[in-house]
């Protein structure tokens, strides 16, 4: 598998308030982040270990063999440090599929995700 994409940011809660989140985006009615355009799916957990690491399958109905690897640092009670590595298998996508597919990561997780922590 090849990484085409990855960005690492901070977040403003602890990194167990992170991993509920990417665990359980639903878990908030009131405050939903994860936002699907219509050519997008529902990711699944592919593998999960609380509170340091998600991997959620594709949100790309065609590209079911892309990744997306959540890395959760940070103290405790502090912010949380996520980074983000986005996986596929060959072939890589063209560098406008990838511009595409990074910028649609980094909206639902540094944007939509990052608006619902108040930030």
């Amino acid at each position: 598998m090849a990484e085409i994409a990855s960005r690492r940011r901070t977040q403003p809660p602890p990194p167990h308030i992170v991993y509920e989140a990417l665990t359980d985006p639903d878990r908030d009615p009131v405050r939903r982040w994860l936002i699907l355009h219509n050519d997008e799916q529902r990711p699944t957990i592919a593998e999960a270990v609380e509170p340091n690491l998600v991997v959620w399958t594709s949100i790309w109905p065609w590209r079911p063999d892309a990744r997306i690897r959540f890395d959760i640092g940070g103290p405790p009670h502090g912010s949380t440090t996520l980074s983000w590595t986005l996986i596929v298998d060959d072939p890589v996508p063209d560098g406008e599929t990838t511009v595409r597919m990074r910028k649609r990561v980094n909206e639902l997780i540094n944007a939509n995700l990052r608006f619902t922590f108040g930030q």
